[in-house]
């Protein structure tokens, strides 16, 4: 049985990686922060299995700041396989807490590396979470393997970091450590902060009543999106390849934030229209169509109650999408497409949900929670 250690284990991207990996008959350790709240809700069905926790699935406290910590675990478990997918990954508040964003992507790549050194696991193999971030102001479309970076964020700048201290103790030390260059990926457990999320949340919201409006920053920002899962077993097999390499993981394709929410709001029944310019611009209801909405709830016992909010809450003409400078970022990122041949050619992967069909499934989940909880 090999033993994984997935760092960030409670995040979208650990979760899944956790559910694949059991799956294929390892034995997992996640290591979490220290928290006064419960902060495992995209692990729960695990936690909460006593077949698996404790078992199979393991979770440790420590944090990429804490060096002794790492050396610790690291000897306590000897995994076969490391997954750093620990980070503080909001791009948006890099610009704001941009020391703690480098001391953990940047350092905590470091510290992990030198773990590995100190404690002298010669045989593991480590997977860093890299980004499209790098390339930032793309130097060429799409972006692969060889496309210059330029990064334009602290979290694009420290993630550059990371990449390049894995490319450089993989040579140096003869460490099995990986770079995956992951585009956009989103899932209905993505962070609600998250462009993705904050748009199938809200409108979900808006069409249960619960919100009058959702608010956005740059809507022509262009980004590579596909389903996180597929990306999660891309993780697995980027490390099952016999060298230590990285990899663009990416669709190919490139859609609007504009086209996202507009997709969002047509999978429920609301088709959005376009009035005014730059900060003033808004997104107002076009048509409702109502038989729409009612495949998209038809499971849901709340069904009576959310048809009502459309009949009589929303009409045409009524905004529901505004914009708000707060969300522009101070460096803007306007286009990421990423070239994933590579992939496709060496690791047998490619990414297989349609843009509309992601949008699809996680607009189905959050109106199936809001309707749920009511919230």
């Amino acid at each position: 049985m090999k033993k994984a250690l997935i760092t960030g284990i409670t995040g979208q991207d650990g979760s899944y990686l956790t559910e694949i990996l059991l799956n294929k008959g390892y034995e997992v350790h996640g290591i979490i922060r220290r928290s006064s709240s419960f902060n495992t809700g995209r692990i729960d069905h695990l936690y909460n299995d006593p077949k698996i926790l404790n078992k199979k699935m393991f979770l440790h406290y420590g944090d990429l700041v804490d060096t002794s910590n790492l050396n610790r675990l690291l000897e306590k478990i000897e995994p076969d396989e490391i997954y750093n997918l620990a980070a503080q990954s909001h791009v948006k508040v890099s610009f704001q807490i941009p020391d703690y964003t480098a001391q953990v992507d940047a350092l905590g790549t470091l510290r992990f590396l030198d773990a590995i050194r100190e404690v002298g696991l010669k045989k593991v193999k480590f997977y860093q979470a890299s980004t499209s971030e790098l390339y930032g102001k793309a130097q060429e479309v799409p972006q692969s393997e060889n496309t210059p970076f330029y990064p334009r964020s602290p979290y694009g700048v420290a993630k550059l970091y990371g990449y390049w201290i894995i490319v450089n103790y993989r040579e140096a030390y003869n460490i099995f450590a990986s770079n995956g260059i992951l585009f956009n990926h989103e899932s209905p457990r993505r962070g609600e902060t998250f462009v993705s999320r904050k748009i199938t949340r809200a409108a979900s919201r808006i069409a249960a009543g619960l919100q009058k409006e959702l608010t956005l920053g740059n809507l022509n920002a262009k980004r590579d999106w596909g389903f996180a899962p597929e990306y999660c077993e891309g993780m697995w097999r980027i490390l099952q390849h016999k060298e230590a390499d990285d990899f663009v993981l990416a669709t190919g394709e490139t859609k609007t934030v504009r086209e996202f929410a507009v997709l969002t709001f047509r999978h429920l029944g609301i088709e959005l229209e376009w009035k005014g310019k730059g900060e003033n611009e808004k997104g107002v209801i076009k048509s409702i169509n109502l038989e729409k909405a009612k495949k998209l709830i038809s499971y849901s016992t709340n069904k009576k109650s959310y048809l009502k909010n459309f009949t009589t809450s929303l009409k045409k003409g009524d905004t529901l999408i505004a914009i708000d400078p707060v969300y522009y970022r101070p460096t803007e990122v306007d286009l990421l497409i990423g070239d994933p041949s590579k992939a496709k050619k060496v690791l047998n992967w490619k990414a297989k949900t349609k843009f509309e069909d992601l949008v699809k499934l996680m607009i189905k989940s959050d109106m199936e929670k809001v309707l749920r909880r009511g919230y």
